[in-house]
């Protein structure tokens, strides 16, 4: 069965990327489906149904699909190889995995909420939310490229500076916004 590794591999990049693209794409309809809710009617109510819409088949068709296959090719290879669960830099990637899987079934309470109208965050924390998944994308890829002990912790210092990066660009977007009237 070893010598499928490199297929269940091949298959897990594929479905981790749809399902990263799947995620940074939901989020984006829950940013404007929020933003909806400051035009007027009859705008506001044809774009609230269309987004409710949008985000249920996006979650449906890629999301849930990409993760669960994701889950599978990954959890094969450790079948495969369960000597990958003797090193160190794997129980941080999936400590990682873990994070961006809570992560995924809170956006699947997103959906839900939205769909009712009962969801209060402001276009400006879901930017923030969103960007937790980029992070959580690059700390999984730095553990996995680096495995080195000494270059994935480097790695997840340059993680939080990259957050942080990522944070200020959101608040000055937001200005920006603001102040042009985006």
């Amino acid at each position: 069965m070893v010598e499928y590794y490199q297929y269940f591999k091949a298959v897990h990049i594929v479905f981790v990327i749809s399902w990263m693209a799947g995620l940074f794409y939901l989020l984006s309809l829950f940013i404007y489906h929020t933003e909806a809710n400051d035009k007027p009617e009859p705008e506001k109510s044809i774009l609230k149904k269309q987004f409710v819409k949008m985000e249920a088949t996006l979650w449906k068709i890629i999301c849930q699909p990409a993760m669960i296959i994701s889950l599978l090719a990954g959890l094969s290879m450790l079948y495969m190889i369960p000597g990958l669960l003797q090193m160190d830099w794997m129980w941080v990637k999936l400590a990682f995995v873990l994070g961006l899987l809570i992560y995924h079934f809170i956006c699947q309470g997103i959906i839900a909420k939205l769909k009712n109208e009962r969801f209060v965050w402001s276009s400006f924390k879901l930017r923030l939310w969103r960007e937790l998944a980029t992070i959580f994308m690059i700390a999984i890829v730095f553990v996995v490229i680096l495995k080195n002990a000494m270059d994935w912790v480097y790695g997840l210092v340059g993680i939080m500076g990259i957050a942080l990066l990522i944070m200020v660009a959101v608040k000055l977007y937001k200005k920006y916004r603001e102040k042009n009237g985006v």
